[in-house]
C-alpha cells in the first residue's frame, strides 16, 4: 500500500512539473513580441469554369420501350413495312435479353465467394436466386420471341391464334408477342380466375 502511494505520489508530481514547463513556456512566448510581417497581396487569378461533362446514363435493363409505329392512310394490314418493323423490334429486344444472360453469367462466376458469416452467404444466394429466376423469365420470353418471329415467317403473325381476328397495332406495339386478340385475352384470363376459386 505504501509503495502504491509513493509511485501514485511520483505520478502526481511528474504531472506538476510538466504543467508548470508547459505554463513556463506558454507564458515566456507571450512576453516576445511578434514580428511584424506584411502581407503580400495574392495574385488574383481568374477562374476558369471546368469542362462540364455530361455523365452517360447507365443502360436500363428491363421493360424496354418500343418505336411506335404510325401506319399511313389507307395502309394494309401487316403490310411489308409493319412487318419490318415489328421484326426489328423483336429482334432487338431478343439481343438485349441474350446479352443480359450472358452478362449475369460471368457476373455470378465473378462474384462466387465463400463468405464465412451465415448471413452474408444467405444474402448471396437469395440474390443468386432471384437473378436466375429473373433470367428464367428472359429464357422464356426468348423462346416466345422465337415463336413469334417463325409466326411472321409463316404469314401468321398480327392475327389471333384463337379467332383469327386482326390483334391490332396498338396491342402488338405494346405487347409484340401478343398471339391472342384483346377479347379472347379477356375471356382467356376469366377462365383463368374461374378456374383458380
Amino acid at each position: 500500500m505504501v509503495q502504491k502511494k509513493s509511485l501514485m505520489q511520483k505520478a502526481l508530481d511528474a504531472a506538476k512539473k510538466v504543467t508548470k514547463k508547459v505554463a513556463a513556456k506558454s507564458s515566456a512566448a507571450k512576453k516576445v513580441p511578434k514580428k511584424v510581417v506584411k502581407k503580400v497581396p495574392k495574385k488574383v487569378v481568374k477562374k476558369v469554369p471546368k469542362k462540364v461533362v455530361k455523365k452517360v446514363p447507365k443502360k436500363i435493363t428491363g421493360l424496354r420501350k418500343f418505336n411506335s409505329y404510325t401506319p399511313k392512310v389507307n395502309e394494309s394490314y401487316m403490310n411489308k413495312s409493319q412487318i419490318k418493323h415489328f421484326i426489328k423490334i423483336l429482334t432487338d429486344w431478343k439481343l438485349e435479353l441474350s446479352s443480359d444472360i450472358d452478362r449475369t453469367v460471368s457476373h455470378m462466376q465473378d462474384e462466387l465467394t465463400a463468405y464465412a458469416d451465415p448471413n452474408d452467404r444467405a444474402s448471396q444466394e437469395s440474390d443468386m436466386a432471384l437473378e436466375l429466376r429473373n433470367r428464367d423469365r428472359e429464357r422464356k420470353l426468348i423462346k416466345k420471341i422465337d415463336g413469334t418471329l417463325k409466326n411472321i415467317d409463316n404469314d401468321e403473325y398480327g392475327y389471333c391464334a384463337a379467332c383469327g381476328e386482326k390483334i391490332g397495332l396498338k396491342r402488338l406495339l405494346a405487347r409484340p408477342t401478343a398471339t391472342l386478340c384483346i377479347d379472347c385475352k379477356t375471356l382467356d384470363e376469366i377462365r383463368e380466375k374461374q378456374i383458380a376459386k
